[in-house]
């Protein structure tokens, strides 16, 4: 079991993909000699050649479009997109294509790929860059979408993706990419598409978080046991779609009390889609309204600004206070 982070982690599941399945291809810009923007697939050109590991143009329609083509031949696809500001590029390919097929098909075909993705904030990028748009993805039937917050359920998760037999948006948070090290075992690990991670359990309340926004969530949570000696239960949602609202739910009825972190715009969000289903499923257990800590309703700013934009462990800390004390 060695320590790596996100970025070996996901290296890691992809080489141990290619390995196994030889079906299984790599494409994108970089992706092969330079081993991808961020270094994900660094080396994995040199051990399975130009054939299975593809440097394309700078094309994201094209990119999306040739990887729905060879999943429909046989082929299962994993596609990097360099930053998720791209991907709208070849939204109509993802959208009106793969999303489609096994609707269109009545289930007598799929498409099996991967479209991988850095996304997200904290990292001082330029605009089209730094934007949380996982809300998109989770309300287009036919696609799931998943996002990991540490090194062992990346590899987990990317796993579970590549044998998934519809296509996966997978979104990698890059403020997580070389953040910390985490201990992931060599032998093979899945986490289910849809399943969400119980980090703690705890009686204060619930809160709900994924992707870099783990990690403050986190430090907020410590902070809020050593000046209160409160212990909150924390939940990482790791799947924006399909979204099991189960562990969710069951814990808010427990404690009453819910507080929901995201990177993303408040307005149309994977949170507002929770709060609705904690309504909907909880609403009379509910001790206090449930609060929403979210970026803005702003295009995400300049790295001069954005560290105010983005929830932190003070902000975090705050709004969980506010929701215990309130009667």
């Amino acid at each position: 079991m060695a320590k790596l982070n996100m970025v070996k982690a996901i290296n890691l599941a992809l080489h141990q993909e290619m390995v196994k399945d030889k079906t299984v291809v790599l494409l994108g810009e970089d992706v092969g000699v330079d081993g991808g923007v961020f270094r994900v697939s660094d080396g994995l050109q040199k051990e399975y050649g130009e054939e299975r590991v593809i440097d394309t143009p700078l094309a994201e329609s094209g990119i999306i479009g040739t990887a729905i083509g060879m999943a429909l031949a046989g082929l299962k696809p994993i596609t990097e997109i360099q930053f998720s500001g791209f991907a709208h590029v070849g939204w109509a390919h993802l959208e009106g294509h793969a999303s489609r097929y096994r609707s269109r098909t009545q289930g007598q075909r799929t498409v099996p790929m991967v479209i991988r993705m850095p996304y997200g904030g904290g990292v001082r990028a330029l605009e089209h860059h730094s934007e949380s748009r996982e809300a998109y993805y989770g309300h287009t039937p036919g696609l799931k979408c998943v996002i990991p917050s540490s090194p062992r359920n990346a590899r987990a998760l990317m796993l579970a993706a590549i044998r998934d037999p519809d296509p996966v948006v997978f979104m990698e948070p890059k403020r997580s990419y070389r953040a910390f090290r985490e201990e992931v075992p060599d032998e093979e690990e899945i986490i289910p598409i849809g399943q969400p991670q119980i980090v703690q359990e705890g009686e204060g309340l619930v809160i709900v978080s994924w992707g870099a926004m783990m990690r403050p969530t986190l430090e907020a949570v410590r902070l809020l046991k050593e000046k209160r000696g409160i212990d909150v239960a924390v939940v990482d949602l790791l799947t924006i779609n399909p979204i099991n609202d189960n562990p969710i739910i069951e814990r808010v009825k427990q404690t009453g009390r819910c507080v929901i972190v995201q990177e993303a715009p408040r307005t149309m969000s994977v949170g507002s889609e929770l709060v609705a289903r904690i309504n909907d499923k909880a609403l009379d257990y509910l001790e206090a309204p449930v609060l929403r800590l979210s970026g803005f309703d702003v295009v995400t700013p300049y790295f001069g600004r954005e560290h105010s934009y983005l929830p932190n462990p003070k902000r975090i800390l705050a709004g969980m206070e506010d929701t215990l004390d309130r009667q």
